[in-house]
């Protein structure tokens, strides 16, 4: 039998009651009394309400379901269907045109057009994969990957493949040519890249293999670049928003397949992932939705590691740092090193049994996916992280499986309910509407 904890009203299993009060809760500024009380009233008044909306959505399971039976077979006559559906009130009619604007969001999601990966929160391994993902190796995905075909002696094998790696090699140059694109010749004749001192920025310049110098259509792509031992390093450049990272390093065997030794090029990728406390996580009672929790806290405060074993070698695993180089325009260039994490919450058909309602009954997942995950994002929000997530100040959370207007509605005050009991500005959950 399940040892309980009761605090606010709730009985809440003993070993989320401990997660709560000894890791997630420290560091917060949120008194354990406060947070108990409100998480109390909050499933008080709201958790009727999300059984009222399942509730409906049977009932009109059940409709759809009746006339669905009594015309089985009959040819589906789509306006008679969609009429039907109006009535019962599961199509609404569209509201009058409204412009809304939200503020303090991050530029991943205001602005950059990127990847985003969904990867579960309980395999720290995953989870820590997907954060990571900002940033990936153009030549490694060209040369692991069926993008380049293995014939004509192209196999990749077991040891590396020369003729295969100069094949990345011109793929990446010809990738370069059309992203960045060299006012003449091309970025696989490139014999050196160099900087050039204008008076308030650095600019490129590159050295074809016939001599002549050249440098980008667009000079405002080169933003950033490092130096090693007086030499040129790293060359970043950013297009639509996103930046490539070529890396020189001429006395690397891969960099002299490429004239100016070019070892690598970087390419920012997965800018946003959503850390998945639903469809891709089985948590089924308290001791499960620690491991989910304790994952998400290990990512708000920049602490979660996994330790593996890759061909028989221990391999140690953490967020990686942010990208630092010196700016074009002077001063630090500072790129993050790691996506911009979301939080999918639990929708809200589900109930966990972590924690027990004054009548005992199951309370609603959504809700508590709400208060602790957005509690665990707190300490991002408070700079108790060795990394900054949301560098806007706002917590991104998705909430899938909602139908209708009253559902979204009923996630909205919900949300706000979240920010009152832990002091929250208003609006600084955002929520991600999934209309599934």
């Amino acid at each position: 039998m399940t040892e309980r904890i009761s605090a606010g009203g709730l009985q809440v299993a003993k070993t989320l009651y401990d997660f709560i009060e000894n890791k997630a809760l420290p560091g917060t500024g949120v008194a354990t009394d406060a947070f108990w009380q409100g998480f109390g009233s909050i499933v008080t008044d709201l958790a009727p309400l999300n059984r009222a909306l399942l509730s409906k959505r049977e009932q009109l399971q059940a409709q759809v379901d009746e006339w669905c039976l009594a015309r089985r077979g009959e040819p589906l006559d789509m306006p008679a269907y969609k009429a039907f559906l109006s009535g019962i009130g599961y199509l609404v009619p569209e509201g009058e045109p409204f412009s809304i604007t939200t503020d303090n969001v991050d530029d991943e999601i205001a602005h950059v057009a990127g990847p985003q990966l969904v990867v579960p929160v309980n395999n720290a391994r995953y989870a820590l994969n997907a954060a990571n993902a900002r940033w990936g190796s153009l030549y490694d995905a060209f040369y692991g990957t069926d993008v380049i075909p293995e014939d004509d002696g192209l196999e990749k094998g077991l040891t590396f493949n020369v003729k295969r790696g100069a094949a990345v090699v011109a793929r990446v140059a010809a990738f370069l040519d059309d992203a960045v694109p060299l006012t003449e010749g091309s970025h696989a004749e490139v014999s050196e890249y160099a900087l050039v001192h204008f008076n308030d920025h650095m600019g490129l310049s590159a050295t074809l293999a016939d001599g002549r110098t050249t440098g980008l259509v667009d000079p405002a792509e080169f933003v950033g670049y490092r130096e090693r031992e007086g030499k040129l390093g790293n060359i970043v450049l950013r297009n639509n928003g996103l930046h490539i990272d070529i890396v020189i390093e001429r006395d690397h065997p891969v960099a002299q397949l490429h004239p100016a030794g070019i070892r690598d090029v970087y390419l920012e990728s997965a800018v946003t992932t959503i850390m998945d406390c639903e469809d891709s996580v089985a948590a089924v009672d308290a001791e499960d939705k620690v491991q989910v929790y304790g994952n998400w806290l290990g990512l708000m405060q920049g602490s979660l590691s996994e330790r593996f074993y890759k061909r028989g070698q221990p391999v140690e695993r953490a967020l990686n740092p942010d990208r630092e180089y010196t700016s074009s325009r002077s001063g630090t260039l500072s790129l993050p090193g790691r996506s911009l994490m979301l939080v999918r919450n639990v929708g809200h058909l589900m109930t966990n049994d972590a924690i027990l309602d004054q009548s005992g009954h199951e309370i609603p997942e959504g809700i508590l996916d709400a208060m602790l995950t957005s509690l665990i994002a707190m300490h991002d929000l408070r700079g108790n992280s060795r990394f900054r997530n949301s560098r806007s100040g706002s917590v991104y959370i998705v909430k899938p499986k909602m139908h209708g207007p009253e559902e979204v509605a009923f996630t909205n005050t919900l949300f706000g309910r979240v920010e009152d009991v832990l002091g929250l500005a208003r609006n600084t959950l955002k929520v991600g509407i999934m209309d599934e």
